[in-house]
């Protein structure tokens, strides 16, 4: 996948190893590639290309990952300027819409 990147460590994305069981599921859902396995252990290996789309907290069955999702969508912040508010584009609201 062609390397991408965002601003640089702003990222909210943090991984608690001593939780992680080595399911991957991160690394099955990230769009990005953000996640590998090392020692049969979850391991973020590029923080920067993460968009924080929130698939790998939503999929991780011990809780191990956090990332406040949406910090990192376009839109979302455009709207949290426009009204503001702080920016989200999170899709586990009620309707499971985003922006």
């Amino acid at each position: 996948m062609k390397e991408l990147s965002y601003l640089t460590n702003v990222v909210t994305l943090t991984l608690d190893e001593q939780k992680c069981n080595g399911c991957t599921m991160c690394i099955l859902v990230c769009p990005h590639e953000v996640f590998v396995l090392r020692n049969k252990k979850a391991f973020i290996q590029n923080k920067d290309a993460c968009m924080e789309c929130g698939a790998c907290a939503k999929n991780c069955p011990d809780e191990a990952i956090y990332v406040k999702s949406g910090v990192g969508c376009a839109a979302g912040i455009i709207n949290g300027l426009i009204r503001g508010t702080e920016p989200s584009c999170d899709c586990s609201g009620p309707n499971g819409s985003c922006c």
